[in-house]
């Protein structure tokens, strides 16, 4: 079974490198300047407008609030203050709300933010003291 199939060109038959199908077409049409704006229609006009009307994407702006920065720590605490995370996460749970232990944590900042100076050196000195640092690996 013999095909008959086309064969490509020669290289003297191709076109040249830069030729393109794009340069046939461009060429038939007539270059066309680019139009001047006119002295009456100036942008300083059009954004002394603007600027007495707030748009609704800068009332939006100005009313979203700021991005908080958020920082990784880490830090060592009993397992006992750590089984009172779960607790309290199931107890919150039970309420309906599901929370992390970050939640938590930042409530209970919050909660000892409000309380006097008293009461804060009370929950503190109840704390049992732990070393500092990471703990060795064995």
């Amino acid at each position: 079974m013999v095909t008959t199939a086309a064969k490509k060109p020669t290289t003297a038959a191709r076109k040249p490198a830069g030729a393109t199908r794009r340069t046939a077409t461009a060429a038939a049409k007539p270059a066309t300047k680019p139009v001047a704006k006119s002295a009456g229609t100036t942008g300083t006009t059009r954004k002394a407008s603007t600027a007495a009307k707030p748009s609704a994407k800068a009332a939006k702006k100005a009313a979203a609030p700021k991005k908080v920065k958020v920082v990784r720590d880490s830090f060592s605490m009993p397992q006992d203050d750590y089984a009172l995370i779960a607790k309290l996460k199931e107890k919150a749970l039970a309420g309906g709300m599901q929370v992390k232990k970050s939640a938590l944590l930042r409530a209970g900042l919050q909660l000892l933010d409000k309380s006097s100076a008293l009461q804060l050196k009370r929950v503190i000195s109840s704390l049992t003291p732990i070393k500092t640092g990471r703990p060795k690996k064995h």
